[in-house]
């Protein structure tokens, strides 16, 4: 499943044979389109294929197997092209990219990346790669940015009703998403797009993509907790006992347990065991237990058990006059989160007079998997040709039938104006040609004019290493 001959569309090896004779190189961007979900894009996800994929050269068993695979599927097969880049680049694909720092956030329309080919011989190149690299991007990209979405939601709750908003934030998210996706590939990429923007998660497969790929120490945080399994295995007569256990097996300072409390009767659970059999477990305990709902309406039901926990367990009055409720309990609702049920719960909940620091929020597939390529009209295109004579010449699309897919003419710049990424023809700002491309300093630096994509990938070479610090840093950890 790694050959990146066969990671495109089965048409596309056609397209050796479509392009003008006069092409020399092709130039091509992708971008996230103007859509109706969000107007930025959290940009995320290019350095893992550039190391995955790109960074893994071909072979001659690879040519041959996607020769007798295309052959025998019929469509045409360019065995020169592919011999020639294992033989003459040592099998890594001869493109150059140049990027947008990754943990940028772009608005809709600005370019995130461009790539040419380098071997004049294979125009064909550039855009034959559009499919693995437009995938490769636009599922972290979007996940991303939907969670930086959820992010802003529930720090202006916080904002609003919480005496340390910033403190609170990081863990106010869980992922809870491993099982809801696709592929392991999916959980990876999109679990560790999520951590960019929050430190708490269940997808341990993101944790481990965050380290590979951009160096992360441990981006991300979990706790002990149970599942309806562990809690009706003991029966319902033994509710309590199962409930119980939880508190003695995950004690200490500062630790916390959250439990699974509506395998049977949520509110009966609340009254008579939390709030009576086992309260004075729960005060006297250094450790804080969540109480998890798991089922019925995701807005009352949480807000009801943060009631009904205060009438038990009581609380206090922070410095913006909102309830926060005794340090050994807490609630977390992850059942039917999305934006706008976390946005209609945080708002129940300041309307209740209840601090945010009181709940945390989980999303699974509404997180990881509830996303495709149109969440944020992602697209690569073709912009520009270069001749045999070195000239370059414009390549655009322009349907009459809508003109919302209307692509960009020339080569792309993205300059800093005003604090604001705009997008801008590279020949109109006058970048030398090869400076910055070739990785050199570009005496424009701190400037207006200064293209911030930057080379980040040539033939087999990661021309820049970003670290997840840095990323995290750059989307506003």
């Amino acid at each position: 499943m790694s050959n990146i001959i066969l990671a495109t569309d089965s048409y596309k090896h056609s397209h050796f044979l479509q392009y003008p004779p006069e092409a020399r190189i092709i130039s091509a961007y992708a971008e996230a389109r103007a859509n109706p979900f969000s107007q930025e894009a959290l940009f995320l996800g290019l350095q893992p294929f550039l190391i995955d994929y790109l960074g893994k050269p071909l072979t001659s068993d690879d040519v041959d197997e996607a020769e007798a695979i295309c052959e025998a599927h019929g469509v045409p097969f360019n065995r020169a092209g592919w011999d020639a880049i294992v033989a003459d680049h040592a099998g890594y694909l001869p493109v150059k990219i140049k990027a947008l720092p990754e943990g940028t956030i772009a608005p809709t329309g600005v370019p995130l990346l461009q790539v040419e080919n380098t071997d004049e011989r294979m125009p064909w190149l550039t855009t034959f790669i559009e499919t693995a690299l437009l995938r490769a991007i636009w599922y972290p990209t979007t996940v991303a940015t939907l969670s930086l979405k959820c992010k802003d939601i529930i720090r202006a709750g916080l904002e609003i009703s919480s005496d340390d908003p910033e403190g609170q934030l990081p863990f106010k998210l869980h992922d809870f998403g491993a099982r809801g996706v696709s592929s392991g590939e999916s959980a990876a990429l999109g679990g560790m797009a999520h951590l960019v923007n929050f430190a708490c998660t269940d997808t341990l497969e993101g944790i481990l993509a965050a380290r590979r790929y951009y160096g992360a120490d441990m981006p991300g945080f979990s706790i002990p907790a149970s599942e309806h399994s562990t809690m009706t295995s003991w029966g319902q007569a033994r509710e309590a006992a199962a409930y119980e256990n939880m508190l003695d097996a995950f004690e200490g300072d500062g630790a916390m347990v959250a439990v699974v409390s509506d395998s049977y009767n949520l509110d009966a659970a609340i009254e008579r065991i939390w709030g009576a059999t086992l309260r004075g477990k729960v005060l006297s305990r250094k450790g804080t237990l969540v109480v998890r709902p798991d089922s019925g309406d995701p807005i009352e039901t949480p807000l009801r058990t943060v009631k009904m926990l205060w009438d038990k367990f009581g609380g206090g009055t922070n410095s913006k006059g909102y309830r926060v409720l005794n340090p050994q309990i807490r609630v977390i609702q992850g059942d039917g989160m999305n934006m706008t049920s976390i946005a209609a719960l945080v708002g129940r909940m300041i309307e209740e007079g209840f601090a945010i620091d009181n709940i945390a929020f989980g999303m699974g597939g509404g997180l990881l998997q509830h996303v495709n390529r149109d969440t944020l009209r992602f697209a690569m295109k073709a912009n520009a040709m270069k001749d045999e004579r070195g000239k370059w010449h414009d390549v655009s699309k322009k349907p009459a039938t809508d003109p919302s897919k209307n692509s960009k003419a020339g080569r792309q710049a993205v300059l800093r104006s005003n604090g604001k990424l705009i997008a801008a023809r590279l020949d109109a700002i006058g970048a030398p040609e090869g400076g910055q491309e070739n990785g050199e300093e570009s005496a424009q630096e701190g400037r207006e004019l200064q293209d911030q994509l930057v080379p980040v990938w040539r033939g087999g070479e990661l021309l820049v290493r970003q670290s997840f610090d840095d990323v995290r840093q750059r989307a506003g950890w």
